[in-house]
């Protein structure tokens, strides 16, 4: 076995993940209307130049104008430079590589805890830990209920379920009703969280929402809104991010048995076996830009206003940036993937996501000495173009 797609039924977007790189690093989509970018070079070009390409990219798949500043106001991603950097400082002080590192001992009782929970020789890998063990960390964090948990799965779903191939055409009655639907989840999560916000400027707690609430930087402050729509963010791609790098560095692990003995010899290459896999099987798929001006990219000129879709799983598969791309290696190094985005715009979660993955394979490995895929019981994928990762992972232990 080559690659674990040549079993398993990954998204048919992704021809990368096949081992057959688009012709060309850049080009354009007649049927969405956007320019679909592959190259590792140009993914890098429009990553670290936000003058020319702009993260503000939601109001273009919006239907209103009010409706994307209700939506994204305090979301990182679609901010842009200065107030991006103001949105991140104060984001910052909150939420802190030594909040994130004080978690290991609680992740580590999560991880065992769940497990502990597995009856007999087969589980869902997703159902039992991979989704269950971040949204909890994430719950924690915030001061929300764990109680609240399954509700937050549903709008999560929902979210998931709604999301298809985005086009910047008119989309006809299936992809209005998606992006409805989609928002529907967006406001009922939303008003929930505004709720807990809105206690915390009256009842202070020792949680994440209470810091971002008192949160300040000379002078400025987050409003509520900016507060729901980081907290949204960070429930939805943290624990997102997090379940797809459980299952897909199992799913990698069950198809190259030689990566995973050598692992589980050598623990100390589970780090840089995270890092494999978010290269290999990139959880965040892709993400989107808009050009503020006309620009040559990848021998194509794009003019001012088109939107690209930049396809940083295709850039972690490419041949001109890797040596042997589609060899699943953990012990590549250097590894500059772009799992976790690059520049202005790196993930402010990866820290937790590092360190979630970490702790709940060294835990797995020590309780399982063999895990498999079950032949009776193949795994599911996310159906949304812009995810790469298992909905549903059975697993056996032999």
């Amino acid at each position: 076995m080559t690659d674990p797609v040549e079993h398993w039924d990954i998204h048919p977007q992704h021809p990368w993940l096949r081992g057959a790189q688009p012709d060309q690093p850049v080009a354009f989509d007649d049927e969405t209307g956007m320019w679909h970018v592959y190259g590792y070079a140009e993914a890098m070009e429009i990553i670290n130049d936000f003058a020319t390409y702009s993260s503000g990219v939601a109001s273009r798949f919006a239907s209103s104008k009010e409706e994307t500043e209700v939506a994204f106001d305090g979301n990182l991603s679609q901010a842009d430079p200065p107030g991006h950097k103001k949105l991140r400082k104060l984001v910052s002080r909150t939420f802190t590589h030594k909040m994130v590192t004080g978690m290991e001992p609680r992740i580590h009782e999560l991880t065992n805890e769940l497990l502990d929970q597995v009856e007999g020789d087969r589980f869902d890998l997703v159902e039992a830990l991979a989704y269950p063990l971040p949204v909890i960390v994430i719950c924690d964090l915030l001061g929300l209920p764990r109680s609240d948990r399954e509700m937050l799965k549903n709008w999560g779903d929902q979210n998931l379920e709604a999301r298809g191939q985005l086009t910047v055409r008119a989309g006809g009655e299936e992809h209005e009703r998606r992006l409805d639907y989609q928002a529907e989840s967006a406001m009922e999560m939303g008003f929930y969280l505004l709720e807990h916000v809105s206690e915390r400027r009256t009842k202070p707690r020792e949680d994440l929402l209470t810091k971002l609430v008192e949160s300040e930087v000379d002078g400025d402050r987050l409003s509520d809104r900016q507060i729901v729509n980081f907290a949204n963010l960070l429930l939805f791609a943290g624990h997102i991010t997090t379940t797809m790098l459980l299952g897909n560095t199992m799913l990698c692990l069950d198809a190259f048995r030689d990566a995973d003995a050598l692992v589980r010899k050598d623990r100390s290459l589970v780090p840089s076996l995270v890092e494999e896999s978010l290269r290999y099987l990139t959880p965040l798929a892709a993400n989107y830009r808009t050009t503020t001006r006309d620009v040559q990219l990848g021998g194509r000129h794009i003019p001012e206003g088109e939107v690209l879709m930049v396809w940083l799983s295709a850039a972690n598969r490419d041949a001109n940036a890797w040596a042997d791309p589609h060899v699943f290696d953990p012990t590549r190094d250097p590894n500059p993937h772009l799992g976790f985005g690059r520049g202005i715009h790196f993930c402010l979660g990866a820290p937790l996501a590092r360190l979630e993955g970490r702790v709940a394979l060294d835990i797995l490995f020590d309780r399982y000495p063999e895990l498999r895929t079950d032949p009776d019981n193949p795994p599911s994928f996310l159906t949304p173009p812009d995810f790469t990762g298992v909905w549903s992972l059975p697993l056996r232990v032999p």
